[in-house]
């Protein structure tokens, strides 16, 4: 059985992304407009970002269940640029993962628990069949 921890991450998410668009998940009006965190400098080029934070939230919920928007935003962080000073690590923004986690419960994609946000079901068989059908495509190595 093919799970999430047997195929490339980044094809993973970008992948589950596009079913996370197919399934009609909602994106916020406000999501081309502002930085994803304070270290960013400018806002998000790619049209389809917030799927795929979506998609690497739900990838999170799946390898470190259960999570929580403070250990998500520290994930997401990086270091801020301070010009002359030396740079130092800021938290992402809280807002746009929270209302991603939302968005992804309401789907049904995830459960919220006492302690956190777990992935649910669906969303682990979500994950697993998009890691089933990278792995598919991956052309075999000849020996």
């Amino acid at each position: 059985m093919v799970t999430v921890y047997d195929v490339d991450a980044m094809a993973l998410v970008l992948a589950s992304a596009k079913k996370l668009e197919e399934a009609g998940l909602p994106a916020p009006a406000w999501v081309g407009t502002v930085k994803s965190g304070p270290h960013r400098q400018r806002l998000p080029q790619d049209p389809k970002f917030w799927y795929v934070r979506c998609a690497s939230l739900l990838r999170q919920a799946y390898i470190n269940s259960p999570i929580g928007v403070s250990s998500l935003r520290t994930h997401y962080g990086a270091r801020k640029m301070r010009g002359v000073r030396p740079e130092k690590h800021r938290k992402s923004g809280g807002n746009m993962i929270r209302k991603g986690l939302q968005a992804l419960e309401k789907a049904g994609f995830i459960t919220k628990k006492k302690v956190g946000r777990c992935i649910s079901p669906k969303g682990q068989a979500l994950l697993d069949a998009v890691a089933n059908g990278i792995l598919a495509q991956k052309p075999k190595a000849q020996a």
